[in-house]
């Protein structure tokens, strides 16, 4: 029988971390948020959220209700798209468009991005998406704002 202490683990979603005035929305067949963390959730913990994407042609339409917009934290983040082919798991499955301090990227590769405090980013948005993508950020503030 499964087991474990909720003071330490987490395994519901948390619907208000990661809210912000930036924050698209998506709908079930678009994306899922899976777990979330802040000091809210678990007392001294740092921001942390998860989420898959789906496969479909929905980024082609979404629009700016689906983009990031720039924005800056006060404390260095982490922003990770993953590709979920077995056979390359480098192989991101899709593209991202990440602004970084003004300069465009577009990613089709499983990715890390290291934010420091004050850079800003944005406007993040997904632009394909062929197989599903597994989404992590990490802030080092206990609230993501």
């Amino acid at each position: 029988m499964a087991n474990w202490d909720p003071k330490y683990i987490v395994t519901e979603l948390h619907a208000s971390v990661g809210d912000a005035p930036w924050t698209p929305a998506f709908t079930e067949q678009e994306s899922n948020r899976v777990l979330s963390l802040d000091s809210n959730v678990v007392k001294g913990a740092f921001y942390s959220e998860t989420a898959w994407f789906w496969p479909g042609k929905w980024p082609e339409t979404k629009g700016e209700e689906g983009t990031i917009k720039e924005h800056t934290h006060d404390y260095p983040e982490v922003i990770a798209f993953i590709g979920s082919n077995p056979e390359d798991v480098t192989d991101l499955g899709g593209e991202v468009e990440l602004w970084i301090d003004g300069k465009q990227n577009i990613i089709n590769k499983s990715f890390l991005a290291f934010l420091p405090a004050g850079v800003k980013h944005g406007p993040l948005r997904i632009r394909r998406i062929d197989r599903a993508i597994f989404h992590f950020t990490a802030g080092m503030g206990t609230s993501y704002v």
